[in-house]
């Protein structure tokens, strides 16, 4: 099966973004918790390694909220409706992973694409950082997509395969993420595309996700960013 394009999820995948969400993090909960501020910041906030666990044990943003950080229902709503501002305004620095650029120029004659709950400007200002904009031909942000909409539902998937190719028929696609909720959404992309379309999903365990203990089973696990070149190269 020769892949049309790839596309990639990117807090994670291909950025180490854990640094810039601590610290937006704690930005919204000394507005919506100030009671999970200062001394009782939640132990999962402490070191990259803490929040690396739980943001991959937790099946969503939800659930990571209430679950690990201890915020009540409507606290972690009024944290979700700030992120998008936060995200923005916040200027700690993301770095993309060691090598991925190298796996994005190796792939350079495919369409690449990104699905993300990161804003479209900011993944749009790192990609242009690093010199690597030219293959990305359609970003799917957060604000492009209304709230119900969000993954695992397909939506920015198909909006996404659209924008590439004009139209989203029998495309052999690959998505690559670093959560269960990202190979779901392969899955949901791939049913509602229909006919002859298939999509690859890939796990990006590279940056702590454990997928042996996903109940949605990826069709491959890249360990390394290395390992992203041979599971890409089979399919090209």
């Amino acid at each position: 099966m020769k892949l049309d394009a790839i596309l990639w999820d990117y807090d994670g995948t291909l950025v180490n973004s854990v640094p810039k969400n601590i610290d937006i993090t704690k930005a919204i909960l000394s507005i919506v918790a100030p009671h999970l501020a200062g001394d009782n910041l939640p132990k999962y906030l402490h070191s990259e390694a803490n929040y690396h666990y739980a943001n991959h044990a937790a099946k969503n943003w939800q659930e990571l909220y209430v679950d690990y950080y201890g915020m009540s229902h409507d606290e972690m709503l009024q944290a979700g409706g700030l992120w998008a501002e936060h995200q923005e305004k916040n200027q700690t620095p993301v770095t993309l992973f060691e090598g991925i650029d190298g796996v994005i120029k190796e792939f350079v004659q495919l369409p690449h694409g990104i699905c993300s709950q990161n804003s479209q400007s900011n993944i749009r200002r790192v990609l242009s950082d690093n010199g690597i904009s030219a293959p990305f031909k359609s970003i799917v942000g957060y604000d492009d997509v209304s709230n119900g909409h969000q993954k695992p539902d397909a939506y920015s998937g198909i909006k996404c395969v659209e924008s590439i190719f004009g139209h989203a028929e029998n495309r052999q696609l690959m998505y690559i993420g670093d959560h269960e909720a990202d190979t779901q959404f392969a899955r949901n992309i791939e049913q509602q595309l229909g006919g002859q379309s298939k999509v690859i999903a890939v796990a990006a365990a590279y940056s702590g996700a454990m997928p042996e203990h996903w109940s949605v089973q990826p069709d491959y696990v890249a360990r390394t960013v290395d390992e992203l070149f041979s599971i890409i190269a089979q399919h090209t």
